[in-house]
């Protein structure tokens, strides 16, 4: 007998008690319907659907800032997942409902007396949330940011038009002289067609000398 003893473990003998302790607070809550208020009753199904939760929250990292994980004991409790995401409970006072709010209204996404389908239905979710946005962290990144660096502090350099200004200067210089070289030619054109016209004129008087 007592090496059947032996062979139970810890975990086991953990695992029993905590299913004791989760079975005495709902019967207390099941009580609490009649005996106290009913706000108090589902804030109690809610913490122990937190408390299965707990292992499922802790292993979610830090930093991803993403989740609530928080209860709120307004008028109608609600264990919230993310901004989008919570769980409540029905209007039996005993069905929990996992809910979404989007855009096209809200989504109930598990819906069950019992704790442990609504623990593994939030669970898939959660994993389902951190792999869509490890996938979404994977892709290129753009920085929108200004990529120009701030110049070092010292003597100012010159600006980027100074760099260019032999250039225009060079085009300026080239310019009057394409227009000096096209005055002399017109001015020559001008000269020899004057003289030809003089000598035109002049023919009859200039023949016998030629």
């Amino acid at each position: 007998m007592s090496e059947m003893h032996d062979k139970i473990s810890p975990m086991d003998a953990r695992r029993r008690l905590g299913d004791a302790i989760r079975g005495a607070q709902v019967a207390a809550a099941d009580r609490g319907d009649v005996v106290i208020d009913m706000k108090e009753a589902d804030l109690a199904r809610i913490e122990i659907l937190a408390q299965d939760l707990q292992p499922v929250f802790d292993e979610v990292p830090a930093d991803d800032e993403q989740w609530d994980f928080a209860i709120s004991t307004g008028l109608q409790p609600r264990l919230w997942i993310d901004a989008t995401a919570h769980v409540m409970m029905g209007r039996d006072r005993r069905t929990y409902r996992f809910v979404r709010d989007t855009r096209l209204g809200r989504s109930v996404l598990a819906e069950s007396p019992e704790v442990k389908p609504i623990s593994d239905a939030v669970t898939t979710y959660i994993a389902e949330r951190i792999v869509e946005r490890q996938r979404m962290m994977e892709g290129e990144r753009v920085s929108l940011r200004s990529t120009a660096v701030a110049a070092p502090s010292g003597p100012a350099e010159p600006a980027p038009q100074s760099a260019a200004a032999p250039t225009v200067q060079l085009r300026q210089h080239r310019s009057m002289a394409n227009d000096f070289v096209n005055a002399v030619i017109w001015l020559l054109i001008g000269a020899f067609a004057g003289a030809g016209a003089l000598l035109a004129f002049f023919w009859d008087r200039l023949s016998p000398y030629f």
